[in-house]
């Protein structure tokens, strides 16, 4: 495919795809047929809609999307088992992973029962001492006091734990990849076990905990039971869908899209707590919940004390819920400055290994486990490669992996342990963890570098910017971009759609903080666009843009709107540019 506009090399590397001859053609005959803009038809025949489902497609209904939770395996005897402790007044224990995904889905779990009349015990491991998922000794002392342990967003791969839970049923309800073997459980509810078709794969953790409520409310009902509103728990099912970089498709989009609205209304005393420290002023989009709260319920397993954000998510008391939102606000303050010094360090090091192999990896003394996922996913934006960061300590170390598409990081992690050269690992094509002996550091990254090179992730070229379509300044209104988000909610797995502005003049631009550019751009003939590139200076668009000298350019990135004292305006997202020829 020939490059848009003739940008083989935009001023940060990349060349610049725009729609196929296929595309253009599906999208006018789409305009020409519904009377929707032709950049709303862009998105739509990117994401494969047709143009008779259009309409169904930009108002999802989750009536229609949800599917039946029995399609999952071991989904029955989860739900039997779960209904029968609440039924018997049995004591409930909820082990819950450290980020938002197990937070939220704890929260869910506690939020319904307490709805019920009945309450449970939480618990999160700590990151530090205690790693990810079940271990022995917490098992033991939960199953101890409790008849029934729900293992959420952990537990497939928790086969010594479980066994070792002698007393207690153990339910677990996942969504990491399974192995060949499933632990001793009542039931392991998993989308991506090794023996399920793979077609919800894509739900999270608090996705699957939502249908185990969805079930368990049928069966309540049919016995003549009341039951809580699922309805007003999407704000938890959202948040969690999008922190966990979950692909909004199928059920997924119509869960995040309805969840915002129920956040939106702001009754769930933690998430507003939460966006009052995070200074949100708007309606919730993806973006809010991706990069303003999630990573704040996520500090408190990072680095704080690992329970505060499923606490935070579940609380209905608004003095409890202000208290811990200040902790968290805190604790992400304290972990940015952590992430910082470990991010300078790993590139440094992934430099001078070079960014070209199948795999990019660093490994420090004391790297705080907290952030080497984050770390990891800053050196796979850099490298368009699958990373790895690994903290040492002692004889051990401790890493999270973040991959590109097309490259399942999970898998390839898996084989390595299995292996020999892991002492554990797992998690999903996109994400995964380990933990590594110091002495088998360098052979089990080369052995990873060997799978991922199989998977073609060493022939990846630099990233292209895939673009929807051209505009001009003064059709980029308000409203068109009211009508382009009807075919969101954007985020991973369907990216917000991009344009190109052609040939633009700059007729102001100013540096922002340390690193963004603001600038205004024009065509010339009138319509003129407001822009903000955020990291510009850090990459070579903000230098060139601000010492433009009267050159035009080409401009791309997402359009949004823009929000200041009750006025809408609307604003690009600039996100990279070439010289105009």
């Amino acid at each position: 495919m020939s490059a848009f506009l003739n940008i083989d090399a935009s001023l940060t590397g990349r060349r610049w795809l725009g729609p196929s001859v296929e595309q253009d053609r599906l999208q006018t005959a789409m305009a020409q047929t519904t009377g929707l803009p032709i950049a709303v038809c862009a998105t739509l025949v990117r994401a494969g809609v047709a143009a008779e489902d259009a309409p169904a497609y930009l108002a999802p209904a989750l009536r229609d999307l949800l599917p039946d939770p029995m399609r999952l395996r071991d989904m029955g005897p989860a739900a039997e088992r779960f209904a029968a402790a609440l039924e018997a007044r049995q004591r409930i224990a909820i082990f819950a992973d450290y980020d938002v995904d197990g937070g939220a889905s704890a929260a869910l779990l506690l939020s319904w029962l307490r709805d019920m009349g009945h309450g449970a015990t939480l618990y999160v491991p700590d990151r530090i001492d205690e790693g990810y998922g079940p271990n022995v000794p917490a098992m033991q002392a939960l199953a101890s006091d409790h008849d029934l342990i729900v293992c959420v967003d952990c537990g497939t791969l928790g086969h010594d734990p479980i066994a070792a839970a002698t007393g207690a049923d153990v339910i677990v309800l996942d969504h990491h990849l399974g192995g060949e073997t499933l632990p001793a459980a009542v039931a392991v509810v998993n989308p991506n076990r090794q023996d399920e078709s793979g077609d919800l794969g894509h739900l999270c953790a608090a996705g699957v905990v939502f249908l185990l409520l969805v079930e368990v409310n049928r069966r309540l009902r049919d016995a003549g039971r009341k039951t809580p509103d699922l309805m007003a728990l999407l704000d938890l099912v959202a948040l969690a869908t999008v922190a966990d970089v979950a692909p909004l498709i199928g059920v997924n989009r119509a869960l995040v899209r309805q969840g915002l609205k129920v956040m939106a209304a702001r009754r769930r005393p933690g998430l507003v707590a939460l966006a009052d420290v995070a200074r949100m002023d708007t309606a919730p989009t993806p973006y809010h919940l991706g990069f303003l709260l999630g990573p704040r319920v996520n500090a408190g397993g990072r680095i704080g004390q690992a329970d505060i954000g499923a606490r935070l998510l579940a609380t209905d008391d608004p003095h409890e819920a202000a208290a811990l939102a200040e902790r968290l606000d805190r604790l992400n303050s304290e972990r940015r400055d952590i992430e910082n010094a470990v991010r300078d360090a790993a590139l440094e090091q992934a430099a001078q290994r070079g960014f070209d192999a199948p795999l990019v990896w660093a490994a420090g003394e004391g790297w705080h486990p907290g952030v080497v996922g984050i770390v990891a996913a800053r050196l796979k934006e850099a490298s368009n490669r699958p990373a790895i960061v690994i903290g040492l300590d002692g004889e051990v170390g401790k890493g999270s992996g973040r991959s590109v598409t097309g490259i399942d990081l999970g898998v390839a992690i898996q084989r390595v342990t299995a292996e020999g050269l892991l002492l554990k690992g797992g998690g999903h094509k996109m994400a995964a963890g380990l933990t590594v002996a110091r002495d088998r550091l360098e052979p089990a990254m080369a052995r990873l570098a060997e799978l991922l090179g199989k998977q073609g992730a060493g022939d990846i070229g630099p990233r292209d910017l895939r673009l929807d379509g051209a505009l001009m300044p003064g059709a980029a209104t308000v409203d068109l971009i009211h009508q382009i988000e009807t075919a969101g909610p954007f985020g991973a797995g369907a990216p917000a759609p991009r344009y190109a502005f052609p040939s633009q003049t700059i007729g102001f631009a100013r540096r922002v903080g340390e690193s963004h550019l603001k600038l205004t751009i024009g065509d010339g003939m009138g319509g003129k666009l407001d822009a903000i590139a955020f990291g510009a200076f850090d990459t070579a668009l903000g230098q060139v843009l601000s010492d433009h000298g009267g050159a035009r350019f080409h401009f791309a990135g997402r359009l949004e709107v823009n929000q200041w004292r009750g006025r809408q305006t609307p604003q690009l997202r600039l996100e990279d540019a070439a010289r105009a020829e």
